[in-house]
């Protein structure tokens, strides 16, 4: 099972993490349910890197992806399960 995270704070909300509220609809059916996503109130990561870098979004509670979109991350995704399986 793959984790993602999705900040959607402020800054990443605005700067398109909203894009990304329904990427269990955008998954590949091959991938539905071997994909857990939860939205985060903020994954305080515009302090540490910079707002340049939103939205960000966590894999597995460790690999973070700045300047996210749904279709990077749906790859990211695809990346992680054929790594997995």
């Amino acid at each position: 099972m793959i984790k993602v995270e999705i900040c959607c704070g402020t800054a990443c909300y605005l700067l398109g993490a909203a894009k990304m509220m329904n990427l269990e609809d955008q998954l590949p059916s091959d991938c539905r349910g071997r994909v857990e996503v939860e939205a985060k109130t903020c994954l305080d990561l515009c302090e540490r890197e910079n707002l340049g870098g939103a939205p960000y979004v966590r894999f597995n509670g460790t690999e973070v992806m700045g300047q996210a979109t749904p279709e990077k991350v749906v790859a990211r995704v695809r990346e992680l399960l054929e790594g997995v399986a």
